[in-house]
């Protein structure tokens, strides 16, 4: 059986020692190959173009065009096409960044002091289309999302309520909502793990989400699952 195509990674960062430590750390990883690397949200933009990159890795603060909008341009360009995906890695981990972030179509969120083999692990979770928010920190945030003021002045309402999909569907997003893992929704409704992927799967083609993440915003969105109050915290994540 022939191995499958690595993920092709775009390194977006304005600190040359940044990509240079995940170019390294990457090269020992036959699964994935960095394909390029960007300076600006610019280049990102123009590279991402031309390369086609499985996942870019980027950076929100950087000279000119900052690395949310750069994501939004991305994901507005690659929708309806194999989709590229972004996955946001920042010094910053301030709320306003992570909702910037999604809003903008990120399938995922971290920060640079984590491990550098925790973030390679994260580029393959995005790049099989599931979610990269621990579920704990993922009801936080997209309860306080789902809470806030539309996504951007233009674009359309989400619609009022969930058609398409099966009772038993609903039981499997209400849960995802709730930051569920496969095997936490396996376990809660009596399934195998196999069977909840495949209803996570049916889910993303059904309804219009790039992935694990957008299902919950949709899932909030649309009042199938509605915000609940949580004790005021102090430093966040």
């Amino acid at each position: 059986m022939n191995a499958p195509d690595p993920v092709r990674v775009l390194l977006v960062d304005d600190q040359p020692l940044v990509r240079a430590g995940l170019r390294v750390l990457a090269a020992d990883h036959p699964d994935l190959r960095i394909v390029g690397e960007a300076g600006t949200g610019d280049d990102a933009v123009r590279l991402t173009a031309e390369l086609r990159p499985d996942v870019v890795v980027m950076d929100i603060r950087m000279p000119g065009m900052n690395g949310i909008d750069a994501t939004r341009l991305i994901t507005d360009a690659t929708r309806g096409t194999p989709d590229t995906r972004v996955l946001v890695l920042t010094t910053f981990d301030d709320d306003e960044y992570v909702y910037g972030a999604l809003r903008s179509g990120a399938s995922g969120f971290l920060v640079k002091d984590m491990d550098m083999d925790d973030i390679l692990a994260a580029i393959r979770v995005v790049a099989a289309g599931d979610a990269l928010i621990a579920p704990s920190v993922t009801r936080r945030l997209i309860e306080d999302f789902a809470a806030g003021p539309p996504t951007r002045p233009g674009t359309p309402a989400p619609p009022a309520t969930i058609n398409g999909i099966t009772d038993r569907e609903r039981e499997v997003l209400t849960l995802v909502a709730h930051g569920l893992s496969n095997a936490e929704i396996a376990t809660e409704l009596f399934i195998t793990p196999a069977t909840a992927k495949a209803h996570v799967g049916r889910l993303l083609t059904k309804l219009p989400a790039r992935d694990r993440v957008h299902l919950v915003i949709l899932a909030f969105n649309t009042g199938l699952v509605t915000p609940r109050p949580h004790p005021p915290r102090g430093k966040r994540f």
